[in-house]
Parts: C-alpha cells; structure tokens; sequence
C-alpha cells in the first residue's frame, strides 16, 4: 500500500469525539507542547493492530507517513519501524536508525517519543559510540532532549546505568516539565534494578532536582525514605540512607 492509502486506511477508522479529547489530552494548544498537532481518534490497541496488518511497509513508505500532519499516523510509521527493527538485519536497521536520527522533527509528541526511542535508538547505540546522546541532550528541540533519556533505557534494561547518570545530570537544569518527567522515570527503572545506584545519583543531586523529576525517582522508595529525600536538605540531616 502507498503512503496515501495507509493514511485514508487511518483516517477511516477515526472517531472524531475521542480526536477532540486527544487534542486537550495531548496540549495541542496556542503555545503548548503539542501546539498544531491533529489527531484521527483511532486508540493505541487499533494502531496496534494496524501496524501488524502493514508490518512488511517499505521505508520509504514509512519516512512518508512519519512526514504526515496526522498524529496517529506518524505513531503507526513508529510502530512498525520498532517491529521491523527488532527482526531486521545489520543494513535494514542501520536505515531504520539513520530514518529516525533524520525524522526527530516528527517524532514531536511525548508518546511518540516513549514508543521508540529505547526500541531503535537505544538497541542501535548498545554497543557503540554513544555521543550522539549527549549532542541531542543538547538540543533546543524538547523532543531530541527527551529521546536522549528515553532511548537509556535500553541500556538500563541490560544493567547498563552510566549514561542515564550522566545525561539525567545534564537535565538538572531543564526547563520542561516533559524532561523532568521523563528523567524523573528512567532513574526509578535505574532504582528497581539497582536502588543503591539510583540513590548514589540522588544524594549527590536531590537538592538540585526540580521537583517533579525527584518525585518522579522516589516513587518505589518506602514511604520514610521518600519523606526523607523530600526533605533534605532543607532540615540539614544527614544524607538520607535506607537503613
């Protein structure tokens, strides 16, 4: 199927009140994050099943879907390059990389983002050089910040936590709730799997955490030490500990 006929495929499926909810879900107004996006109503379980109807679309039919104004679409496009990704091979997933790296313009949404970033970056990166992280950390774009987050977890998923470390320690400063959000998460899946690691992180940063990002780590944590980083060290206690 080309591009258009995926798209009209989509765009039948629509339910025009759940699009209507997605748009205030998703702050698709004047100066939000999502501002301009447009939305089909279609739900994650129904681009699911689409994408693995449409699981064998060419890359070029995919770069020309993830170009599309419609949100649901471009999701769909990402759906797919993470299944073709995993069962592809050396050449295949080298373009699916290079496909995304070229499309970050249109990966503007968070969910977007959450869906593929780990699955195509992160698994393209274990293994090798790393420093595109820290140049889209950089970035001005919101959404290549947070695809330098999201994509560590794929290193996390492998017991790999340096570099989640290192560029939640660039966003201390971030000024986007999405950032703080998103790295507020990564440190919890850093926690679950080495708590010990999570906290050293966080005695040396809590005071410097946005709120939202720190509260975002703790969540796991047992009720008196969350109390306790929340705190400190504003009642100038010792670093908080777990014993």
């Amino acid at each position: 199927m080309t591009s258009k006929a995926i798209e009209r495929r989509l765009r039948a499926l629509g339910d025009p009140e759940r699009a209507k909810h997605s748009l205030r879900f998703f702050r698709t107004g004047p100066g939000q994050y999502g501002e301009g996006d447009r939305f089909l109503g279609l739900t994650v379980p129904a681009i699911r099943a689409q994408a693995r109807e449409l699981k064998d679309a060419p890359l070029d039919t995919l770069a020309a879907l993830l170009q599309s104004p419609w949100h649901e679409v471009r999701l769909t496009a990402l759906v797919i390059l993470v299944a073709q990704y995993r069962r592809g091979g050396d050449e295949q997933r080298e373009a699916i990389y290079r496909l995304y790296l070229g499309s970050t313009n249109r990966i503007n949404n968070w969910d977007l983002v959450d869906v593929s970033a780990a699955d195509i970056v992160g698994a393209h990166l274990r293994g090798r050089n790393r420093s595109i992280l820290d140049r889209l950390a950089r970035s001005a774009s919101l959404w290549e910040r947070r695809i330098a987050i999201i994509a560590t977890q794929h290193f996390i998923r492998h017991g790999e936590f340096a570099d989640t470390l290192r560029i939640a320690a660039i966003f201390l400063g971030d000024a986007e709730d999405l950032i703080h959000k998103a790295v507020g998460w990564m440190l919890r899946e850093v926690g679950k799997r080495d708590q010990e690691a999570e906290e050293v992180f966080l005695r040396r940063y809590a005071s410097r955490m946005p709120r939202t990002m720190l509260r975002y780590a703790i969540e796991r944590f047992p009720e008196r030490l969350r109390k306790q980083y929340l705190t400190w060290p504003a009642t100038k206690a010792r670093p908080p500990r777990r014993s």
